[in-house]
């Protein structure tokens, strides 16, 4: 079986750091794997990032993220009125 590797990292802050945050991300990543029926094979994380590798090919790995990037954008969003968990850092310039 193939295996592939794929991360997200928090643009800001250490976000991960916090329990609640951490345990929220890593049961969407179960949640998401179990509902599409890829295994996961290992997960890491760290203050700012989390890391997957699934039994599958980077085609389905890059959706299996973008998918966790998407669930679990909406509900810190929405949890901690704060901008997105993961994407693009932004400035007061990109603001404008």
């Amino acid at each position: 079986m193939e295996h592939s590797t794929v991360r997200l990292v928090a643009p800001r802050g250490t976000p991960l750091a916090e329990g609640k945050v951490r345990a929220t991300v890593i049961a969407t990543a179960h949640a998401i794997a179990e509902r599409i029926g890829i295994p996961i094979t290992h997960i890491q994380t760290d203050e700012r990032t989390i890391q997957v590798t699934l039994d599958c090919g980077q085609v389905e790995s890059v959706g299996f993220m973008a998918e966790l990037m998407r669930l679990t954008n909406a509900w810190y969003v929405g949890k901690f009125n704060a901008p997105p968990l993961w994407g693009p850092e932004t400035t007061e310039d990109d603001a404008l």
